[in-house]
């Protein structure tokens, strides 16, 4: 049995709280830090009609489209998810044609593409956005028209428990989702963790792209997920606590 151990969560709520759980079930406990909130963006939103397909990199999309209602005339439109979890929200919200691609956005890309779809496909996004589907598409012969419905604000600061923790040494790890997560952790957390701890705390990510910001902030200690997706997080985190703790 694994003991107890004590991990950072930064993602997003409401995955967050998913995370948690899923990390409780394997005997992990862990602390919420969201460094960042969604905020639905008063978007005007093409017609319908006009497109074939409808691409989604996130999950965030379709909640900032529910909450816009503007999801009952999309329904008839095949989806491209970028993951199985972006594509298991949409099917909860009455899409029937879901297709997920690897969960990358050159898997979505390549998904896209051998549909060859016979007309534009609508991408809802963020307005930060990290790749570009419209410019990646285009090669294709794809046209693809962008709405950004929803934003993701970055925290100003640390909540002042989880900085204490973090300067106390408290956490055995701490989970990074998104690049841009990483890079809001390094600019408010730079201050609670000095260099020399820095190169002992491990960090958990789903990606390099991920690690990037935290490697050029010398946390050395990068454990990357062999799949971008929940489930190899999990798997890793659960590895981690194993190789520290024994079985």
């Amino acid at each position: 049995m694994v003991k107890l151990m004590r991990m950072l969560i930064t993602r997003p709520e409401p995955d967050a709280q998913a995370t948690q759980e899923r990390l409780a079930a394997l005997e992990i406990s862990a602390d919420i830090a969201p460094l960042m909130t969604r905020q639905t963006l008063r978007a005007h939103l093409p017609p319908a009609e006009g497109f074939s397909a409808l691409a989604l990199t996130s999950s965030n999309a379709l909640r900032a489209l529910s909450e816009l209602d503007a999801t009952a005339g999309l329904r008839n439109k095949p989806v491209y998810a970028v993951g199985d979890r972006t594509a298991h929200e949409a099917r909860q919200l009455g899409f029937d044609h879901v297709i997920a691609a690897d969960g990358t956005l050159d898997s979505l890309v390549t998904t896209i593409a051998l549909a060859r779809l016979d007309g534009p496909v609508f991408y809802p996004a963020g307005k930060h956005l990290s790749g570009d589907l419209a410019h990646a598409l285009a090669p294709h012969g794809l046209m693809v028209v962008t709405t950004p419905v929803y934003e993701m604000v970055a925290e100003t600061a640390l909540p002042p428990a989880i900085e204490g923790q973090l300067a106390e040494g408290t956490f055995d790890a701490i989970l990074f989702y998104s690049r841009r997560t990483a890079e809001i952790f390094c600019a408010l957390g730079a201050s609670a963790v000095p260099e020399p701890d820095r190169r002992k705390l491990p960090v958990i990510c789903l990606s390099e792209n991920v690690a990037a910001p935290l490697i050029e902030h010398h946390f050395s200690r990068v454990l990357l997920a062999d799949h971008p997706s929940e489930d190899a997080m999990m798997a890793l985190a659960l590895a981690f606590a194993r190789e520290q703790t024994g079985p």
